[in-house]
C-alpha cells in the first residue's frame, strides 16, 4: 500500500512537472541536461521531467530601460548633464539567453556611451536643437551591436539637458539680449516704413493736386474756347441778319434812321456831362456825312457777305 502511494505521488510529479503553460507574449528557453533544446512558445507545452528544465523565460513585449544620467562633454568643451529612455524588444530568445550574460546592463552601457560619443561631436546650442538626429544616432549606434545579443532597440528619447548654472545664466542673458535686438530691429523698422508711407502719401496727394490743377486749367481753357466761339458764331449770325435785312425794301433807310438816333443819343450822353464841353459844327452837313460814312461801311460789310 505505502509503495502504491509512494508511485502515485511520483508520477502526479512527474505529471506536474511535465506539464508546462507559457503565457502570451513570452518566450521560455528549454535545456536538456545541460544543453540548449529550443524555445517553448506560448500555450501548452510538455518537457521531460528531470532532463529538461526551463533555464530562461524572456518577455517579448517592448520593454522601456531608463539610462540614467550621466554628464556628457560637447564640441566646446560643456558639460551637459543627460539622461534618456530607451525602448528595446526580444526578437531571439536563444541569443539573449546565451549572447550576453545580462544584456539589460549591455544595452544600457552601450546607450550610455553612444550617448557621449554623439554629443562629444556637437556644440551646445546644436544639442538643443539637434534631439531627433541625437536619438537617431543612438538608437544605430545601438542597435547594431544588440542583434547579437538577440535584442531589436526601438528607440531612444532623451528626457532632460541640464547645462551648468553659469551656462544657463549665459544663455538666458544672450536670450534677453537677442530679444531686445530683435525689439530695436522691429521698431527702426516700422519707423522706416512709416516715413516711408509719409513720402509716398505726400507724393501722391501733391501729384493728384496737380493733375487737378491740370484738368481745372483745361476746362478753363476749353470754356473759354467754347465761350469765343459762342459769342463769334452770334456776333457772324447778327451781322448776317443785319446785313439780310439790309438788303430788304426800307431796310437803307432803317439802316440810317438807326444810326441817326444813335449819333443824337451820343451827342445827349457828353452834353449831359458836367465836366464836358459840347462844341456843335456849325455845319450840319459833317453830322450827314458820318451818317454818309456809317452807311457806305454797312453797304460795303453787306457786299462782302458770303453767299
Amino acid at each position: 500500500m505505502e509503495v502504491a502511494i509512494v508511485l502515485f505521488v511520483i508520477a502526479v510529479l512527474f505529471i506536474v512537472r511535465s506539464v508546462q503553460i507559457v503565457p502570451q507574449q513570452h518566450a521560455w528557453v528549454k535545456e536538456r541536461l545541460g544543453r540548449y533544446a529550443g524555445t517553448l512558445s506560448p500555450g501548452l507545452k510538455f518537457i521531460i521531467p528531470f532532463v529538461d528544465r526551463i533555464a530562461y523565460r524572456h518577455s517579448l513585449k517592448e520593454i522601456p530601460l531608463e539610462v540614467p544620467s550621466q554628464v556628457c562633454i560637447t564640441k566646446d568643451n560643456t558639460q551637459l548633464q543627460v539622461d534618456g529612455i530607451l525602448y528595446f524588444q526580444v526578437t531571439d530568445p536563444m541569443r539573449a539567453s546565451y549572447g550576453s550574460s545580462n544584456y539589460i546592463m549591455a544595452v544600457t552601457q552601450l546607450a550610455q556611451t553612444s550617448l557621449r560619443s554623439v554629443i562629444g561631436r556637437l556644440e551646445l546650442d546644436k544639442t538643443f536643437e539637434e534631439r531627433d538626429m541625437i536619438n537617431a544616432q543612438v538608437v544605430a549606434a545601438i542597435d547594431e551591436a544588440a542583434l547579437n545579443w538577440g535584442v531589436k532597440v526601438l528607440r531612444y528619447e532623451i528626457k532632460d539637458l541640464t547645462p551648468p548654472a553659469e551656462i544657463l545664466r549665459a544663455m538666458q542673458a544672450q536670450i534677453t539680449a537677442e530679444r531686445e535686438k530683435r525689439a530695436l530691429i522691429a521698431a527702426s523698422e516700422g519707423r522706416r516704413q512709416e516715413q516711408i508711407n509719409i513720402a509716398t502719401g505726400e507724393r501722391e496727394a501733391f501729384i493728384a493736386r496737380s493733375e487737378g490743377e491740370k484738368q481745372a486749367a483745361i476746362n478753363k481753357a476749353q470754356g473759354e474756347a467754347t465761350a469765343l466761339l459762342t459769342v463769334a458764331s452770334a456776333t457772324a449770325q447778327a451781322i448776317e441778319r443785319v446785313a439780310s435785312a439790309i438788303q430788304q425794301p426800307g431796310g437803307e433807310q432803317a439802316v440810317q434812321l438807326r444810326v441817326a438816333e444813335q449819333a443824337v443819343q451820343a451827342y445827349a450822353r457828353v452834353a449831359s456831362d458836367a465836366n464836358t464841353t459840347l462844341i456843335v459844327p456849325s455845319n450840319m452837313t459833317e453830322v450827314s456825312a458820318l451818317i454818309g460814312s456809317a452807311m457806305q461801311m454797312v453797304r460795303t460789310g453787306g457786299g462782302a457777305r458770303p453767299s
